[in-house]
């Protein structure tokens, strides 16, 4: 059973997170282990396992980036070991911020850090801007379109991922 199901809400990049704290609270009530002292070993094990799938399901409904990777999990987007190819302009784009990096390793200069932070920042900023209007029409969309839906999602995905190892890079500055 996957978290969506559990919540008995339809798979989605943006639920309604009021309805997810309600499900969440009523599950918790309904499975909560001191409940079942009573019950058979097998029904407390049941239980637990029921209440601890609740607490996860919640833990990744509730953070967008959680419930991204877990979406993209659940349609076979991602898989373990996946050799994801990015595209080529964004890998020069990219070649071209990791050389600023090295400049600044060598010579640091705060102008060029603080250029190499905005610039950083537009392509986050951009590719978040993308993510948000391809999560949204995700529910508007079915079959074929869903799941072309789906792989831009996941190349943003890797991207922002990218990005993020940039990122780090860059405080260290």
């Amino acid at each position: 059973m996957n978290y969506f199901e559990l919540y008995e809400i339809p798979i989605g990049f943006s639920p309604n997170q009021e309805v997810i704290k309600q499900k969440f609270y009523a599950l918790s009530k309904m499975y909560h282990p001191d409940f079942y002292i009573n019950e058979s070993q097998e029904k407390q094990d049941e239980v637990l396992e029921l209440s601890t799938l609740n607490n996860k399901a919640f833990q990744v409904l509730k953070d967008d980036q959680k419930r991204l990777h877990y979406i993209l999990q659940l349609k076979s987007q991602l898989v373990e070991g996946e050799n994801y190819s990015l595209p080529q302009d964004f890998l020069m784009e990219m070649m071209e911020v990791n050389e600023a990096l090295m400049e600044l390793e060598f010579d640091s200069d705060l102008l060029k850090l603080g250029a190499l932070k905005n610039q950083i920042s537009d392509i986050e900023n951009s590719l978040n801007s993308d993510l948000k209007v391809l999560t949204s029409s995700f529910d508007n969309v079915d079959g074929v379109e869903q799941e072309n839906t789906l792989k831009a999602i996941k190349d943003i995905y890797y991207r922002n991922k990218y990005l993020h190892r940039i990122k780090e890079n860059l405080n260290r500055f």
